[in-house]
């Protein structure tokens, strides 16, 4: 089999990041090629090796979002870890932090130091609020980025609270995606002006930036949405679920006329037809008589009656339905791998398919400290350098790690 290029292959990422909006952004930079330098600190390291369910040393969550990345354990708050970190971002492209405003400048090692050593580092800081601002300090985490942005306030329906999103919206929308989109656009502008510039990304307001829709029109209309009644909220009975006769679901999403004459001719209830923007309480009347229709049959029997039929009707899958789904299937979404000690590990594939050079998962994430003494050695630490700083705990390695687990 030949291997392709892959498209970010000559990049090298410093990561310094836990949890799930950094380690996301940059596993989509390792998965088309970067490579990504995962800085943990000697203690436990990135804590989210330590969630539930695990497969083998890490969790799952763990090995979905740090594979291809190589581990290195520095104790950043000693000078000797310092000047690691320098010595690192001197061949570095990209450097990711997700602290606090501040920490790393309280640290010595924040972007104005960084850029004296390496004028070509692009330095991104992953943050709830960003690095002004008067919430730049404040701790958070998803559900309350979404709440400043005003999303959750209209997930839901109108007689109950907001229902909180399973899906981390700002972390992963608003932060690691914006992430990487700006790391890629400063890499673009490098090759202009030959300098490396910082990236400030916060969470807060990446969400914001997604509220395209209810945000906009109340902008220009002042008029105040209530939860549950916008059309693509669950207003209206073209975009909504229902129940099956066996307890599952269906999404109906027939926003456009042509789609919602061919669903309501399928139900048997052509005169919804011209009721597509009917006011709420017909909606609501709507709903509640579709409802009575869909759930006389099973959600297999709907799915065999609908895929004859184009319009905009989906199953609402379950976690054990993704694997078993024709389109994921065909697509290669989900693929499956053994560590050394032989745990199996099923992952979710690179979703961007680049005809020429595709994503690819080519390790699992690494094991805490498993990279240290390769690192080091590449950036001119001698065998009896590495030995004394594993001595004096400057430096966690595989086997320190795996000595202090038995010891």
């Amino acid at each position: 089999m030949i291997q392709l290029s892959l498209a970010l292959e000559s990049l090298r990422v410093l990561d310094l990041t836990r949890l799930l909006p950094g380690p996301f952004s940059t596993m989509l930079l390792a998965d088309y090629g970067a490579e990504v330098i995962k800085i943990e600190d000697t203690g436990t390291g990135d804590y989210v090796r330590e969630m539930k369910p695990k497969i083998g040393e890490n969790s799952a969550l763990f090995q979905s979002v740090n594979r291809n990345k190589k581990s290195i354990c520095l104790d950043l708050k000693t000078e000797q870890g310092k000047e690691i970190l320098l010595k690192l971002v001197e061949k570095a492209d990209v450097l990711v932090e997700s602290f606090r405003p501040g920490v790393m400048e309280r640290l010595g090692i924040g972007y104005d130091v960084l850029k004296q050593v390496n004028q070509r580092l692009i330095y991104c800081a992953i943050t709830g609020y960003g690095q002004t601002g008067p919430y730049s300090k404040k701790p958070g985490h998803d559900i309350n980025y979404i709440s400043y942005a005003g999303i959750l306030e209209y997930m839901g329906v109108s007689d109950r609270k907001p229902i909180v999103p399973p899906v981390q919206l700002a972390d992963l929308g608003g932060g690691a995606l914006m992430g990487t989109i700006g790391i890629l656009m400063a890499l673009i502008e490098r090759e202009s002006s030959g300098k490396g510039q910082f990236v400030d990304i916060s969470m807060m307001d990446g969400a914001l930036s997604l509220f395209q829709v209810l945000l906009p029109a109340f902008l220009a209309s002042k008029e105040q949405p209530k939860r549950g009644e916008h059309f693509l909220a669950g207003g209206r009975a073209n975009y909504e679920v229902y129940q099956t006769k066996d307890g599952l679901y269906l999404s109906v999403g027939s926003t456009e006329l042509k789609f919602w004459k061919r669903f309501c001719e399928t139900i048997g209830r052509e005169d919804f037809i011209q009721k597509i923007h009917a006011p709420i309480k017909e909606q609501d009347s709507m709903k509640e008589e579709i409802q009575s229709i869909i759930i006389k049959k099973s959600r297999q029997e709907w799915l065999g009656i609908f895929d004859r039929v184009e319009t905009c009707v989906s199953p609402v899958n379950r976690l054990e339905d993704l694997e078993k789904d024709p389109q994921f299937i065909e697509r290669k979404m989900f693929q499956t791998y053994r560590d050394a000690e032989n745990d199996e590990v099923k992952l979710i594939s690179p979703p961007i398919m680049l005809s020429e050079t595709p994503g690819v998962i080519r390790n699992l994430a690494p094991k805490l400290g498993e990279h240290t003494n390769e690192i080091l050695s590449d950036i001119g630490f001698s065998d009896q350098q590495i030995e004394v700083l594993l001595n004096q705990h400057i430096i966690k390695n595989r086997a320190s790690e795996s000595a202090s687990k038995t010891g």
